[in-house]
């Protein structure tokens, strides 16, 4: 049998209140026979004294005294801790690591939890690997995490002692699988799934939202967070090539991409629409016409499994995008070798539609589902 049912899990993330991830819709599912404690973010980089960072800080602090741990949905109970957002000296370290178990322990202890299964998406966690009394040890690595601006001192080592100590490593991306199982040879490789059902609701979509549905068109478009992973370059050169259709821009704005992003917005075609909740992403990429995934070429990016590609396609969108090896076998996703060759790719896909319930039948057996019985089977047989 290997379905996983009636464990007690530990998962360190992103916070539980952000956009849904990867890590979300995995635990989603997991949470169907098994108890979740999801413990909110513990910092990967350094704050900046921006007034953004400075808010967050101020929402940690708060979320810390008001709702340190709350029942988000069913068999979900969320922590938020508090910790140093700092890992470079041993010292801070240690510090880190006695008031996050301590408060790991009191949540564990109020909801019960026996022998929990550790599943880390957060490599910062690995502070607390083999402390929590877990049953097993996973890291599930979905980034290059060291390779991020700002990434915090002494995380890529915290990692590295992560991916030793585990029972065994999953990864999105054939690029982390090489990196990673340098450390572990009990390193498998499960790649992105996507919401198959939720972005399908695209192509019978009746009515497109106000902020795009008198846009000239074509649009084309692209929902996700707007980082300085992004190539800004790009996205002014697909604006100024063409003048006659509009760039629609989904996404939140990150601290370091602030700069850019306001440096695009002379162009009166492209149009910043700042998030949007996931539940009206369908709704958006029904009124795109092509989508993009504009990615700069880096050591983060050449590891990036871009969950945002399948959810265009599972949309029946043809996309376009950079030479991200992850999307390379992607039957309707038209890979660029360089600005030129990305923006000849994108006329081609405006003047050759393709069915949109052919596109987006093409990842209809990559659901979140499929990927989560391949990491259930690994978890039952290392138990």
């Amino acid at each position: 049998m290997n379905v996983l049912k009636d464990a007690d899990i530990i998962c360190f993330s992103h916070d539980w209140t952000g956009d849904p991830l990867s890590k979300t819709h995995i635990i989603r599912i997991l949470a169907r026979r098994n108890r979740i404690l999801w413990v909110n973010a513990l910092a990967n980089r350094a704050p900046t004294a921006s007034r953004k960072d400075l808010l967050r800080t101020l929402d940690k602090l708060k979320a810390f005294a008001i709702d340190r741990l709350f029942q988000a949905e069913p068999n979900i109970f969320v922590l938020n801790p508090l910790a140093f957002p700092s890992y470079g000296s041993e010292t801070i370290r240690n510090i880190n690591r006695i008031i996050l178990q301590y408060q790991l322990k009191q949540a564990i202890k109020r909801l019960k939890f026996k022998n929990p299964i550790n599943l880390i998406f957060n490599p910062a966690a690995g502070l607390l690997a083999r402390k929590l009394g877990e049953s097993l040890l996973v890291y599930y690595c979905v980034d290059e995490y060291s390779a991020f601006t700002g990434a915090v001192k002494g995380l890529k080592q915290i990692e590295e002692d992560l991916c030793k100590e585990s029972d065994f490593v999953v990864v999105s991306a054939q690029k982390l699988l090489e990196s990673k199982s340098k450390f572990n040879e009990n390193t498998f490789l499960i790649r992105h799934g996507v919401d198959w059902n939720h972005f399908r609701q695209a192509i019978n979509s009746a009515q497109l939202p106000e902020e795009i549905k008198n846009l000239p068109r074509p649009i084309i478009g692209f929902h996700g967070l707007l980082a300085d992973w992004i190539d800004y370059e790009l996205i002014k050169k697909i604006a100024e090539h063409f003048k006659g259709a509009s760039i629609v821009l989904i996404g939140k704005v990150t601290i370091e991409a602030e700069a850019l992003v306001e440096n695009i917005k002379l162009h009166e075609n492209i149009h910043l629409l700042g998030r949007k909740p996931y539940a009206d992403l369908p709704i958006f990429c029904a009124g795109f016409d092509v989508a993009i995934n504009p990615f700069i070429i880096n050591e983060l990016t050449l590891a990036a499994n871009p969950l945002k590609v399948r959810e265009y396609m599972a949309a029946g969108l043809q996309t376009v995008s950079t030479d991200i090896p992850e999307v390379r076998d992607f039957k309707y996703c038209l890979v660029a070798r360089d600005h030129r060759d990305f923006i000849e790719k994108l006329d081609y896909a405006l003047h050759h539609p393709v069915s949109r319930e052919e596109i987006s039948d093409s990842v209809k057996t990559e659901s979140w589902d499929s990927k989560v019985a391949q990491l259930e089977k690994l978890l039952v047989k290392f138990l």
